[in-house]
């Protein structure tokens, strides 16, 4: 039963994960860049309007992160301090992610492209963290 709960905690991470950066590198690669030929503003309805569409999903993956994190977390004592080290750089850079991605989704954002930019370029960071993270447990 613990290595059910343990697999279904590691999906979650990586799926949460996986909706949280996908959609912020989608949005801010394909989306904007496509309303562009568009008048002004039907651009930034079109853009309010995805960003209201996303907002549940990125608040569903961002609660699957704690959660699923939490309990990785707790579930694995015993690291090096590298680890804890490494692991406190991971989530300053999900607050991060986290904050920007609630901001960029509010309607009528005018950084919008910034602040999905700057959340995605640290979530790839988070992966590639959570890469070494895995290697040297």
């Amino acid at each position: 039963m613990a290595e059910l709960i343990n697999l279904s905690m590691r999906w979650l991470h990586l799926s949460a994960m996986a909706v949280l950066v996908g959609g912020l590198l989608y949005t801010r690669l394909a989306a904007l860049p496509a309303g562009g030929e568009m008048e002004a503003g039907t651009r930034t309805k079109l853009a309010d309007r995805e960003a209201a569409l996303y907002r549940p999903w990125l608040i569903a993956a961002m609660i699957g992160l704690v959660v699923s994190g939490l309990y990785n977390m707790l579930s694995t004592p015993g690291h090096t301090p590298r680890y804890h080290v490494l692991l406190g750089i991971k989530l300053l850079l999900a607050a991060h992610v986290f904050g920007a991605a609630l901001v960029a989704t509010r309607a009528g954002n005018t950084r919008r492209s910034r602040l999905l930019a700057g959340a995605a370029i640290s979530g790839l960071a988070i992966l590639l963290i959570a890469a070494y993270l895995r290697r040297i447990f």
